[in-house]
């Protein structure tokens, strides 16, 4: 708070909650408030798969793959670009100790800076990219979508300062309403005939309304930025993270980049919309889950043996949540692109099937930057990404020549076979979590996920079913029940089962509330 020179609060133009900065309130219920918050999360995911499904099966019948296609064009320099408008800071301020309002604001007009050079950038290279692949209509796409990047800019900090605060409703709340105007959008444009556009002003229509309900829920503002405010560690922290995160954005979009360049977008429409989808309910168990970890984990710090044991708990509920569903997924992959896509996206499901194989582990491994941002090691995250990028570029650009299916596979197996377990041995090698309480963790989920592929494929290959919503209901149920009999076997799974018996009682016992 700003005081004058007789040491009387001054009253400020508006309010500066040093609540937001402050986290040692959380601690004394820590567990709780993790439960709670992965609750809410989980939910309000719900929620956005039910919308998302509803807005993908929508705009699938009214746009085409060529449409979708153009967007991931675009998608593959935007997506790098836009890495730059964060720098890694929103992460600095979750992971941080101690912080306060000085260094909040000052961060803040740096990312704000960031966003507007990005977006001139973004403007600069739309002909580069009209030239690249040869599409006119890139140029005002590329163009427009500038404008995105500004708003998100506005959002980073007060982001991050709920999520620091771990008030997962409002974020919940922000999150729904964005995507809801996004998809009515979206569908609107593509109603009238708008086409790719209706694509392009959707993300608009997003950016701005999660803006401005950041703005009404995080009630913090920020002052003039200021020098000697003890940024600098974290600079060099969201520093570490932007260069991995621009040498792993290469890797995961060399893909999309050779596709649509060697092959059309034709190509590329099939192939983004099946990793679209193979990614959409992955996303919603992933995302609300690692909302949680990292501010939780970063709260634990200082406790080695109760971080290892917070970070094996939480794993292997990632895992025993979508390796089965991910083995789900690649069994049914016809019937599940013919319901939500329809069929002239036939060809897409052969892709979805084999992207599944990454599939399998891409979410486990995921987990493993948790561990390196609440450590402050970032540095080391950043030497991986070199490290895997190398790999899963040489493996993208040996499959190219056989097309999109050629790139599935080549990809998936190098991720399921090199990178992943590669993973695992060299963030192992320092911290708490070792490398055996990865392989420990997952074994349940393993174990599951291989029988359910076996079970699935055997009723697939003894009962011919037309029908994909009879094929989707009866091979669910039986997944169902083959996971839960897996996890029965062992002690691991056993108690895992336990474990998500015990976090429904603490709900049900009216614990569920919002945190302090």
């Amino acid at each position: 708070m700003v005081v004058n020179e007789t040491s009387q609060p001054v009253k400020p133009t508006v309010r500066d909650d040093d609540s937001y900065f402050q986290t040692e309130h959380l601690k004394t219920d820590l567990g709780g408030r993790t439960v709670r918050g992965g609750a809410i999360t989980f939910i309000t995911q719900g929620l956005k798969f039910l919308i998302s499904m509803v807005g993908t099966v929508i705009l699938a019948r009214l746009l085409t793959p060529q449409d979708y296609g153009l967007i991931g064009m675009v998608a593959v320099i935007i997506g790098f670009i836009s890495i730059f408008k964060d720098l890694g800071l929103s992460s600095a301020t979750i992971q941080r100790a101690e912080i306060n309002s000085a260094q909040i604001s000052t961060l803040f007009w740096i990312n704000v800076g960031l966003s507007v050079m990005v977006m001139v950038a973004c403007v600069a290279m739309s002909p580069l990219v009209v030239l690249f692949y040869h599409e006119q209509r890139l140029l005002s796409v590329t163009a427009v979508y500038g404008i995105g990047f500004l708003l998100g800019g506005l959002t980073v900090q007060h982001e991050a300062l709920l999520r620091r605060q771990m008030r997962f409703s409002a974020l919940a709340f922000a999150e729904i309403l964005a995507l809801v105007a996004s998809v009515i959008t979206a569908i609107t444009l593509g109603w009238y005939g708008f086409g790719y556009w209706a694509l392009v002003t959707s993300q608009l229509s997003l950016n701005l309304v999660y803006l401005i309900a950041m703005w009404v829920f995080c009630t913090w503002r920020p002052s003039l930025p200021s020098r000697n405010t003890g940024v600098r560690s974290m600079l060099f922290f969201g520093g570490n993270l932007t260069g991995f995160s621009v040498i792993n954005y290469f890797a995961r979009n060399l893909d999309n980049l050779l596709i649509g360049k060697v092959w059309g977008s034709q190509q590329l429409g099939f192939y983004a919309k099946a990793y679209q989808l193979l990614l959409l309910p992955i996303d919603q168990i992933n995302s609300p889950i690692s909302a949680v970890a990292v501010p939780a984990l970063s709260r634990l710090a200082d406790s080695p043996e109760r971080y290892r044991q917070a970070y094996m708990r939480i794993m292997e509920k990632v895992a025993i949540l979508t390796m089965p569903t991910v083995a789900f997924m690649m069994a049914t992959s016809d019937w599940m692109v013919r319901i939500v896509l329809g069929p002239q996206w036939a060809q897409a499901s052969i892709i979805f099937a084999l992207l599944g194989i990454a599939g399998l582990v891409q979410p486990v491994a995921g987990t493993t930057g948790w561990l390196f941002i609440t450590q402050n090691r970032t540095r080391h995250m950043f030497y991986w990404g070199v490290i895997a990028s190398s790999i899963v570029m040489a493996s993208i650009v040996a499959g190219i020549a056989w097309g999109s299916i050629g790139v599935a596979t080549s990809y998936s197996l190098t991720f399921l076979l090199i990178i992943a377990p590669l993973l695992f041995w060299y963030v192992g090698r320092e911290g708490p979590v070792r490398i055996r309480d990865f392989y420990l963790a997952i074994a349940p989920a393993a174990t599951a996920a291989i029988l359910v592929l076996a079970a699935l494929f055997g009723f697939r290959s003894l009962i011919k079913i037309e029908n994909p919503f009879v094929g989707i209901a009866i091979s669910l149920g039986i997944g169902t029940v083959v996971t839960f009999l897996a996890l029965l076997i062992s002690l691991r799974g056993r108690n895992a089962l336990l474990d998500f018996k015990n976090s429904a009682a603490l709900l049900l016992q009216g614990k569920f509330t919002k945190p302090s």
